[in-house]
């Protein structure tokens, strides 16, 4: 085979693998010298020379002339009289240029030459993808759903691209079919040997962040800023908004008339309820805030331990606390603060820490309710059991039977 016969050939990955000529022949010229070194034990008295416009290669090898008899080294050096049968005239301590065809190589050396090229193409196509999706961490991302397995789906964008996005970054209410197309964030992107992992994720608080920057114009156009996001993906986000003109209203913005522009983001998110609110810069408001629809009677706050007392009628505790407790933990994270609720008018009681109760609790049904965040006898008392058996791994029977005894602990 002729060398310019074999770089068209080559040539085919060109369209491929959507790497320009200029690069190909780059890459062509390195697997080229690892089979002269691999060959020959040295290439750095060969001459490589390509043309990426006609596709054509040449390989020539210098070697130095050295008397008859005194060649220590085929590779580098040839005798006066095998010099002299190339051309007559050379005379000792000339340079000798000698063109090296494909055939001299071997037919296994070329086999393994186009491997290379091959493996070479490929590490350049996903470093290049690597370097892409990289860029495009945290930002927006569509892509196709190709295939659904049990514990990820793959999409696959319009380039071939492979997305992963695992069900642990599902939302709980996502079902998708093939060929339904996907929104989400590239989380992460990471190379797992020589191929690019890329991530997408649609749980992540950045998700309905970049959500709000695609279907509100005033955040897209940075006339809103939004301060913070916390969710319970699928159930419940609190999102805090704010602007540096006056005449511009937040919230009123990013809800829109009756909740026409929310409505697509919600919808987005499977129906998640989206709190939004103002944010201050007052903590006392900020929290109270939060914590909305509830009203809050009083507040107290601790700036050092990052600790709120809220005292509230006893009508506004549930709306606080919110569902499976979703509203009051979405208000500390939002704000930065431990929240307590305080009922107005009720005397309260010393509460009591969950280990307290071991001797009557086995250590590890302690250690469930804690996993879930409820530490003490009340924290577990102002739960709704059906709330309580989705939560945890425990039977409602054993609910009810751990109850029972923090009830006796107040009566």
């Amino acid at each position: 085979m002729e060398n310019i016969a074999l770089i068209e050939s080559f040539s085919e990955f060109k369209d491929d693998k959507f790497i320009d000529r200029v690069t190909l022949m780059a890459i062509l010229e390195d697997v080229f010298r690892a089979t002269l070194k691999k060959k020959y034990g040295d290439d750095d008295n060969f001459d490589i020379i390509i043309n990426p416009d006609k596709g054509d290669l040449e390989i020539w090898r210098n070697r130095t002339v050295v008397p008859d008899g005194e060649v220590e080294d085929p590779n580098q050096e040839i005798s006066l009289s095998d010099a002299r049968k190339i051309e007559p005239d050379f005379e000792v301590g000339e340079d000798v240029p000698e063109e090296v065809k494909l055939v001299d190589l071997g037919r296994r050396a070329i086999l393994a030459l186009r491997q290379n090229l091959i493996s070479k193409i490929h590490e350049h196509d996903n470093t290049n993808i690597y370097k892409q999706f990289k860029d495009l961490e945290g930002e927006l991302y569509t892509a196709e759903v190709h295939h659904i397995r049990h514990r990820a789906v793959i999409l696959l964008d319009d380039e071939g691209n492979e997305i992963i996005l695992p069900k642990e970054k599902q939302i709980p209410s996502d079902f998708f079919r093939k060929g339904d197309n996907v929104r989400g964030i590239i989380e992460s992107v990471e190379l797992k040997g020589n191929k690019p992992a890329i991530i997408m994720s649609r749980t992540s608080n950045k998700f309905l962040e970049k959500l709000f920057e695609q279907e509100i114009p005033e955040v897209f156009d940075g006339l809103i800023t939004v301060k913070n996001v916390v969710r319970i993906p699928g159930e419940k986000a609190k999102v805090s908004v704010d602007s540096y003109d006056d005449r511009i209203d937040p919230v009123g913005a990013c809800v829109g008339m009756k909740g026409s522009r929310i409505h697509g983001i919600v919808r987005e998110l499977g129906n998640e309820n989206i709190d939004v609110i103002n944010y201050t810069a007052n903590t006392n408001l900020y929290i109270s805030r939060a914590l909305s629809p509830a009203k809050i009677t009083s507040i107290s706050i601790n700036d050092e331990t990052k600790h709120a007392e809220v005292t509230l009628k006893l009508e506004e505790v549930s709306k606080a606390i919110g569902r499976g407790g979703h509203n009051i933990r979405l208000a500390g994270q939002l704000t930065g603060y431990e929240i307590d609720v305080i009922r107005e008018g009720v005397e309260e009681e010393e509460d009591v820490e969950l280990r307290e109760f071991s001797d009557e609790i086995e250590g590890w049904i302690i250690d469930e309710f804690s996993r879930i965040g409820l530490d003490t006898a009340k924290q577990i008392l102002e739960q709704d059991i059906d709330d309580l058996v989705k939560r945890t791994d425990l039977e409602e029977e054993t609910i009810r039977e751990v109850i029972n005894i923090l009830k006796e602990e107040f009566e």
